[in-house]
C-alpha cells in the first residue's frame, strides 16, 4: 500500500512556501548523523561498509527495487461493468492508452503539469496526438463520464482517456470526485462516472477491506498478474470490470541524487547495500514501522541507517532534504515529476 499522495499540483505560491518551510526543517534537524529532530536512528554496528557521504544535487533518480518489496501500483482502467455491456469497443481504446505509458512516460507528463505548469487539458491532447492514439480504428458511441481523483496525476490520465475515447466517436468528459472514498461508490453504481484511471495495488487492497474487512488477508503483492487476478475476483463481487495494466507505475521507491548514484554506481538497491554503510534515510513518520519502508528496506535489502530523519510522505521536504545532501534515501512515488526518468 501506499503512503498517502500530497505532493502533486502544488501552486507556485505554495510550492514556494513548501521550500522555505523544507529549509527551516531541515536546518532544525541538524548536520547528518545528529538527532534530526524527530524519528529514531539504526547503529550500523560492526558493519564492514564505510558510510557513504550523501551528494547534494537538484537531479533525483529512483533506485530499482530489484528485490521487490514494494506491491504493484500500475495505472489500470477500472470501468462500471454495466457501461460495457453490449459494447466491444471501450475497453480495448483504453487499453491502447495502456500501452502507450510506461513510468517514463508517466513522469514527462506530471513534470509538465506540476513543474512546467501547463494544464492536464492540454498535456493529455498532446500525448494522444504525440501517440498516434487520436485516429483509433475502434468506433463507439454514447455518453461516457471519466472520473478523476483530485491531485494532477489522475486528471490527466483521466483526460487521456476521454480524449481517446471522444476521437472514437464517444461524448466523453471528465469530472473530478475527490477521493477514492467518495469517487469508488460512483464508479460502483455507474450513473455519475463510469470511467476512472486508478492503481492496481492501491485499488485491490481497497476493495478487498471493504468486502472482506478490514482484517482481511492482503491480496496485493509485488506480482502483477497474481495482483490483477485478485482484483478482477474482487471487481466482479462490486461491479467493476478493468482493462489491461500499464507498464507505468505510480508506487512508493527510493531516491538518491543522481550525483550520489554516478559516484558510487548504483542503479538498484541492491547496488546500494552493497556499497554504502551508514545512510540516512528521510520519509514520513510513519516509515519506521511500515514494512515497506525502513524495516523493509533493512529485512529484504540488508541494508544499513546511520539515522532517520523524519520529513513528509514523498513531498518537498524529503526531495528538498536529498537534494541538499541532508539525506542520502528519500521515500519518493515514482511518477514524481521532479525525477529524472531512468532511461
Amino acid at each position: 500500500m501506499k503512503f498517502p499522495r500530497t505532493h502533486l499540483s502544488l501552486p507556485r505560491t505554495l510550492g514556494a512556501a513548501a521550500a522555505v518551510v523544507s529549509l527551516a526543517f531541515l536546518t532544525a534537524c541538524g548536520a547528518p548523523g545528529s538527532s534530526g529532530g524527530g524519528g529514531g536512528s539504526t547503529s550500523t554496528g560492526g558493519s564492514s561498509l564505510a558510510a557513504c557521504e550523501a551528494v547534494p544535487g537538484d537531479e533525483l533518480v529512483v533506485l530499482q527495487d530489484d528485490k521487490q518489496l514494494q506491491t504493484v501500483d500500475n495505472i489500470i482502467p477500472a470501468i462500471n461493468a454495466a457501461a460495457v455491456e453490449g459494447d466491444d469497443t471501450l475497453i480495448p481504446l483504453l487499453d491502447s492508452v495502456s500501452a502507450a505509458l510506461d513510468t517514463d512516460t508517466l513522469i514527462g507528463l506530471n513534470k509538465a503539469v506540476d513543474v512546467d505548469r501547463r494544464t492536464s487539458k492540454e498535456v493529455a491532447e498532446e500525448f494522444v496526438a504525440d501517440a498516434g492514439l487520436d485516429n483509433p480504428e475502434q468506433s463507439g458511441s454514447g455518453k461516457i463520464v471519466v472520473g478523476a481523483a483530485d491531485f494532477a496525476e489522475s486528471a490527466t490520465l483521466g483526460t487521456i482517456y476521454a480524449t481517446v475515447l471522444n476521437a472514437a466517436g464517444y461524448d466523453a468528459e471528465v469530472t473530478t470526485i475527490g477521493n477514492r472514498e467518495a469517487y469508488l461508490p460512483a464508479l460502483e453504481d455507474g450513473k455519475q462516472v463510469q470511467v476512472i484511471p486508478e492503481y492496481v495495488g492501491t485499488l485491490t487492497e481497497f476493495i478487498n477491506k471493504d468486502v472482506n474487512g478490514a482484517d482481511a488477508e492482503p491480496v496485493a503483492s509485488s506480482d502483477l498478474d497474481a495482483t490483477v487476478e485478485g482484483l478482477t475476483g474482487l471487481g466482479e463481487q462490486v461491479g467493476l470490470v478493468f482493462g489491461e495494466p500499464s507498464p507505468a507505475q505510480d508506487q512508493n521507491a527510493f531516491a538518491v541524487t543522481k550525483a550520489f548514484a554516478d559516484e558510487n554506481g548504483l542503479a538498484t538497491l541492491s547496488d546500494l547495500a552493497e556499497a554504502c554503510g551508514g545512510l540516512v534515510l528521510g520519509g514520513p513518520p510513519e516509515c519506521t514501522e511500515r514494512p515497506f519502508c525502513q524495516p523493509g528496506l533493512e529485512e529484504t535489502y540488508g541494508l544499513e541507517f546511520a539515522e532517520f530523519r523524519s520529513l513528509d510522505a514523498g513531498g518537498p521536504l524529503t526531495k528538498a532534504a536529498l537534494q541538499q545532501g541532508e539525506v542520502t534515501l528519500g521515500l519518493v512515488f515514482s511518477s514524481d515529476g521532479s525525477l529524472t526518468p531512468t532511461s
